[in-house]
C-alpha cells in the first residue's frame, strides 16, 4: 500500500479564494484574497480588495483547526460507555475490547469515517496517537505496517492532514520500586514491539514506507509518541529519544491521572514531568497531552521548555480526569493546543469553549483566555504541535481555511472576533485544505466517491458488527496494571 496526495477531481482546483471576512491574528479583516502555489501554500494575501472573476467566494473564515490529539478507534465507544459510572481505569477496559475488534480493513473504514467527521466539523489536520500496531496476540500482520497504512490512506482519502504519531507502548505499568516494568497485559499485546530497539527499527521502516507522503508536499507526516511514563520504561525512552531525528514531532500522555504521579514518584523519585526533564525531552518539539495533575515545579519546567500542552476538555470531562492548569501553563511559557482525544465529541469550537469554561469553573473568573488566544490554540498551536509549522494565514503557510456561518441561531448578531465562544461545528459551511475545497455543508468532496461521514460510519459499523461482537461497556473491576490500582474503585 502507498499513500498519495488526494486528487479530488472537481474539487481539485486551487482557485484563488476571496473571503468577505478573515479572522487573522484574532482580528476580523475585511475582503481578503488568497492565492496558493502548487503545494497548497499561501502565495499572496491581499487585504481590502474585491473578488475577481474565477475566485472562490467565502464568507467569514478562520485558519483551519489542528486536532493535536486523537484516538480514532475510540469513536466506537461513543454512546456506549457514558452511563456506566466508574473512572478512567474502568473505561479503559471497554477501550481494550474496541481495539481487539479491529483489523486493517475495519480500522481503515472506521478511521475514514472519523477523519471525515473531523473535516466537516472544521478540523483540517489531526495528530493520530496510534498504538494498535499488530494482531490481538501481538504478531505482525502479513503486510508490513498494515494498520499504519490503513490510517494514513483513510486520511488521504478524505483530504485531511495527518500527523501519524506512531506510539511506543512497551509495558503495562511501572512495576515495583527497584524492579522491572510490568509486562504487557494480554489485551495490550497488539500495542507492543518487544523493546525500544524493535520499536525504533519498525518506526524507521515505516518512515521509508511513507516517504512519498511525509512532509509538506503531501498530507501525511510521520511523528512519534511515547504512550506515557507508565507504559515506556525510562531506559527505553532514553534509547528511543537517542534514535530519533531531532525535528520529528514528539507527543506523550502526561499526568492524566493522579495515580500515575504517585507511582512514578515511588519508582523514580520524580514526577512524570521530572522524568522527561531528566531525559532532556522537555523542548519546543514535545507535546504533553492532558498534563492535568501538575506540581508548581512541573508547570515552571514545562513553561521554560517552550513545550506544547494539549488539553482535551470534552474527554477530560467525560472521563472525570480533572481540570488542568491551562492558564498557569500558558503564563509560564507553554503553548496550549486542543484535541478531540476519544472522539466522543468532534467539534473544535466546543473544545476551545471547554478550555475556557474549565478555567472559569476552577478560578471563578471570566475571560481567562481571550477569544484570540483560544483561536490561536485551535489553529496555530495545533499545527505547530503536529510538526506542520506556523499557521496564521501568512505567506508560505498552508492555505487551510474553515468558513463559519455568521447567520445561524448561534452566531447571528455576534462580534466575529468572539466566534470561538459562540459558534459550533454545526456552523461550519465549507472547508479548504491546501487551497482545495474538501468539504461543504457536511459533505466530503475529496473522497473517491462523494459521501457524508454518516454514510461512511454506517458502513464501517455495519461491517464491523458483522465480523465481531460490538464492544460493550467494561466490567466494574478493571485488570490493574500496577498494584496500587487494585485499590481503585
Amino acid at each position: 500500500m502507498t499513500v498519495a496526495s488526494v486528487d479530488p477531481g472537481a474539487a481539485d482546483v486551487r482557485a484563488p479564494i476571496w473571503a468577505a471576512t478573515a479572522i487573522i491574528d484574532g482580528r476580523p479583516t475585511g475582503r481578503v484574497r488568497f492565492t496558493s502555489d502548487d503545494s497548497g501554500r499561501i502565495a499572496t494575501v491581499e487585504r481590502g480588495v474585491e473578488p475577481k472573476a474565477g475566485d472562490r467566494r467565502l464568507g467569514t473564515v478562520v485558519p483551519g483547526m489542528g486536532n493535536a490529539h486523537s484516538h480514532a478507534f475510540h469513536r466506537l465507544l461513543r454512546g456506549r460507555t457514558h452511563a456506566d459510572g466508574g473512572d478512567f481505569w474502568q473505561w479503559r477496559e471497554a477501550m481494550y475490547a474496541a481495539a481487539a475488534s479491529l483489523d486493517p480493513d475495519h480500522y481503515g473504514r472506521v478511521a475514514r469515517a472519523v477523519f471525515g467527521e473531523m473535516l466537516v466539523c472544521g478540523w483540517t489536520a489531526v495528530g493520530e496517537f496510534h498504538y494498535v500496531h499488530h494482531r490481538a496476540d501481538g504478531t505482525p500482520y502479513p503486510t508490513a505496517h498494515a494498520m499504519e497504512l490503513a490510517v494514513a490512506e483513510a486520511a488521504a482519502d478524505v483530504g485531511i492532514r495527518l500527523t501519524l504519531l506512531d506510539t511506543a507502548y512497551l509495558a503495562s505499568g511501572l512495576g515495583p520500586a527497584g524492579g522491572p516494568a510490568a509486562p504487557l497485559l494480554t489485551e495490550q499485546l497488539a500495542f507492543g514491539d518487544g523493546d525500544a530497539a524493535d520499536w525504533l527499527a519498525r518506526w524507521h521502516r515505516l518512515r521509508d514506507a511513507l516517504s512519498g507522503s511525509v512532509g509538506t508536499a503531501g498530507l501525511v507526516t510521520l511523528g512519534v509518541a511515547l504512550h506515557s511514563v507508565r507504559a515506556v520504561p525510562v531506559d527505553a525512552m532514553r534509547t528511543i529519544l537517542a534514535g530519533l531525528p531531532d525535528d520529528v514531532p514528539l507527543h506523550v500522555h502526561l499526568s492524566e491521572q493522579p495515580q500515575e504521579n504517585v507511582d512514578t514518584l515511588a519508582k523514580t523519585g520524580r514526577t512524570p514531568t521530572g522524568v522527561l526533564a531528566a531525559l532532556g525531552a522537555l523542548a519546543p518539539r514535545i507535546s504533553l497531552v492532558h498534563a492535568t495533575h501538575l506540581t508548581d515545579a512541573d508547570v515552571t519546567a514545562i513553561g521554560r521548555s517552550g513545550a506544547t500542552v494539549v488539553m482535551c476538555p470534552t474527554t477530560e470531562a467525560d472521563l472525570g480526569d480533572g481540570i488542568g492548569p491551562a492558564r498557569r501553563l500558558a503564563d509560564a511559557g507553554a503553548r496550549i493546543a486542543v484535541g478531540s482525544d476519544q472522539n466522543a465529541v468532534v467539534d473544535p469550537l466546543l473544545e476551545l469553549r471547554g478550555l475556557e469554561a474549565g478555567e472559569r469553573l476552577a478560578s471563578g473568573r471570566r475571560g481567562r483566555f481571550s477569544p484570540a488566544e483560544l483561536l490561536q490554540a485551535g489553529t496555530d498551536h495545533g499545527y505547530r504541535s503536529l510538526g506542520l509549522g506556523r499557521h496564521a494565514l501568512d505567506v508560505g503557510e498552508p492555505l487551510d481555511l474553515v468558513e463559519v456561518s455568521t447567520s445561524s441561531l448561534r452566531t447571528t448578531g455576534m462580534n466575529p472576533a468572539q466566534l470561538a465562544l459562540v459558534a459550533t461545528a454545526s456552523d461550519v459551511e465549507r472547508v479548504v485544505v491546501g487551497g482545495r475545497l474538501v468539504a461543504e455543508r457536511g459533505r466530503l468532496l475529496a473522497t473517491s466517491t462523494e459521501s457524508t461521514p454518516e454514510q461512511l460510519l454506517a458502513v464501517a459499523l455495519a461491517e464491523l458488527a458483522a465480523s465481531t461482537e460490538t464492544p460493550q461497556a467494561a466490567a466494574s473491576h478493571p485488570t490493574p496494571d500496577h498494584p496500587s490500582q487494585e485499590r481503585q474503585p
